[in-house]
């Protein structure tokens, strides 16, 4: 998260004394007798409002993936199947640590953003539908199911709309539309041509509470015309907007300010550049806000923060925002060198504290911008390549305990990765060498604490991607430790924001030994046990690289930022020095190659490109190895390594 307040969650993780451990993961929750299913409560909703069923099936499919997350609420204030809505008041924190993460270019401070409110609350007119107390809707899923009918069919009857349970569902296009609380045409049939590919897809899957709920396929064909009825504002689309022609996207740039009279190096908020014909743009990195939509917006436009992303996705109904050109630079990952090769995409939420889970609208936006981008600029869909700000190293040992670690624990890689038709599949046997981890979202449920802001805390309990490691096999055992984290040598805690002995869905590691129903993997210099038994699995066998010293090497360094030598330099540019991490690569260790990197260095320090060497790539000889290390990726000088098959 580039925009605000983590850096004080990241802090007390180095102070935070909270010695619990993880326990193999639950089984999941029996669903209750079948006369009380989730199925028949959306028929009996669906009878009572005079909704089509299918709509509203997949309407909640969109919202929640029509799951109940225990009452908690949504990143952005959604309770319960249907996703109704509080009016939440966020007030950003303040300034925050550097996200461009350049030592050459000093910090910029200024003004914190105001609090803002999110006007879209929908929870209090639904709960008078159906003269309920709105508190009800957020932990009654057939109470919630019952409001959200209900709102449907008050959307249906503004639109002029038939009502009845048995009309036709191609008439409902424009009442779907509003229930997304888009206020614009676009956004709204963005949200509602999902709901209708839904219908024509179906679906079928069981709840986060042990339900099994379907929606078979059929050959609904929406009437589009109803929109007009909805009463949301019509917006043309940008001529030049870099979104798949079929998302609802507009453009809202950042900042580009120079901040002092006399000195070009005091500017915001991002850099100029011609990408990828000057660097090849090679990953994605995905964020969350920690703040709602308007603060985001806010942000992004204050000339006084050193922040900037390439793009915002609301929760609410998917909608885009793009602020920074493809082509430069933004300041998001607190790394320059991942900054200069990277696109930034934040979503409307909160990584723990304020909800934990993301819509189903969200996540599919997202998805369909990723996988355009992709495309455009020939980034691999894989785990080293699309990554979490959580998973982007610190350049140098300073700052590896202030860097982020959102979209947390509760982001969905695996249902991510299947959106973006790029599922993660077994690709080798248990002798294959390397492990890609991807525990049962729902009933994998480590016992996180502190999402309220008190480390001793217990969140509440959620489904989860990631993965607890121990220093042995065994739930009791001791977490591992991080040096960056906790340079005391101090074991790892279960603290929210601690992923010092986490490891995350999608993420493939080198298999270190096996006993009985533990894995054990290389991570950080040690060995990381993790549960995995073959009755409920939490990785897949893989197959693939992995890097190890050169022979005769007792241990090689690690680095956060793949810079170019010394020699590379112009004369007149200061030389970036290549600095090791507080970690070692012993002899005897192997870690998963994600890929071979050149050595670049983005200079860029002035507003106007005035200072020696500005806007161009200085690459040397040096070529590195990204290996995924711990929870972060991580870089070895490639004469350092042998790059060999994980199976030997």
């Amino acid at each position: 998260m580039s925009i605000v307040g983590k850096a004080a969650v990241s802090a007390a993780v180095l102070v935070c004394s909270v010695a619990l451990v993880a326990a193999p993961a639950p089984a999941m929750p029996q669903a209750p007798a079948e006369s009380a299913g989730r199925q028949a409560q959306y028929a009996a909703a669906a009878e009572a409002a005079g909704v089509p069923e299918p709509v509203l099936l997949a309407v909640s499919y969109l919202e929640s993936r029509w799951d109940t997350n225990r009452g908690t609420p949504s990143t952005s204030g959604g309770y319960g199947p249907m996703h109704l809505t509080e009016t939440v008041t966020t007030t950003p924190a303040g300034e925050p640590e550097d996200a461009r993460g350049d030592t050459e270019r000093p910090i910029l401070s200024g003004q914190p953003a105001a609090a803002t409110t999110t006007a879209t609350g929908t929870i209090a007119a639904a709960a008078e539908l159906i003269g309920a107390d709105p508190s009800a809707l957020k932990d009654d899923a057939a109470a919630n199911i019952r409001a959200g009918a209900a709102l449907l069919v008050k959307y249906q009857r503004g639109t002029g709309g038939p009502v009845g349970v048995g009309t036709d569902p191609a008439d409902w296009y424009g009442a779907v539309a509003k229930y997304s609380t888009a206020d614009t045409d676009d956004a709204a049939a963005a949200f509602a041509d999902e709901v209708y590919a839904t219908m024509r897809d179906g679906a079928d899957r069981t709840t986060d509470d042990g339900f099994r709920v379907v929606l078979p396929a059929s050959a609904v064909s929406a009437d589009k015309t109803w929109l007009a009825h909805a009463g949301l504002r019509h917006v043309t689309r940008p001529d030049g907007i870099e979104c798949p022609v079929r998302l609802s996207c507009e453009w809202l740039p950042a900042t580009y300010q120079q901040n002092s009279a006399t000195d070009p190096h005091v500017y915001a908020n991002h850099d100029l550049a011609n990408r990828p014909d000057s660097q090849k743009i090679s990953y994605i990195v995905i964020h969350d806000t920690e703040g709602s939509w308007a603060s985001a917006l806010s942000l992004i436009q204050n000339p006084t923060r050193a922040v900037s992303w390439n793009y915002t996705v609301r929760s609410s109904d998917g909608h885009i925002a793009q602020h920074v050109k493809a082509k430069d630079v933004a300041w998001h990952a607190g790394n320059w060198y991942v900054n200069a090769k990277a696109i930034g995409i934040e979503h409307e939420g909160f990584a723990a504290d304020q909800g934990t889970w993301f819509t189903e609208a969200m996540y599919r936006s997202s998805a369909k911008l990723v996988r355009y981008l992709a495309a455009k600029y020939d980034i691999p869909l894989d785990r080293d390549h699309i990554i979490g700000h959580d998973n982007v190293p610190g350049p140098l040992p300073s700052s590896v305990a202030g860097m982020h670690w959102d979209p947390g624990p509760y982001w969905d890689w695996s249902h991510y990765f299947d959106l973006l038709r790029a599922p993660f599949r077994q690709t080798g046997t248990a002798r294959s060498g390397l492990v890609t981890i991807d525990p049962d979202y729902d009933s994998n449920q480590p016992a996180f604490t502190g999402c309220d802001g008190v480390a001793a805390d217990p969140c509440p309990v959620h489904g989860s991607t990631s993965v607890i490691l121990h220093n042995a096999p065994s739930a009791t055992a001791p977490l591992l430790q991080d040096l960056g984290l906790h340079p005391s040598g101090a074991p790892s805690t279960m603290l929210v924001s601690d992923h010092g002995s986490r490891v995350e869905t999608g993420q493939t590691y080198a298999v270190a030994g096996r006993q009985g129903d533990w894995t054990a993997i290389w991570y950080l210099g040690q060995l990381g046990w993790f549960y995995n038994p073959r009755s409920a699995p939490a990785a897949k066998w893989s197959s693939g690289l992995v890097a190890v010293p050169k022979p005769g090497l007792a241990t090689i360094p690690v680095y956060g930022r793949a810079y170019p030598e010394q020699a590379a330099y112009p004369a007149g540019v200061p030389y970036q020095a290549i600095t090791p991490l507080q970690y070692t690569f012993a002899a005897g260790q192997r870690y998963s190659v994600g890929a071979v990197v050149p050595s670049e260095y983005y200079r860029s320090t002035t507003f106007d490109g005035s200072s020696p060497g500005d806007w161009t790539v200085i690459r040397g000889q040096l070529k590195y190895v990204q290996i995924q290390f711990g929870h972060r990726i991580a870089y070895v000088n490639l004469a350092d390594v042998q790059l060999i098959p994980a199976s030997s």
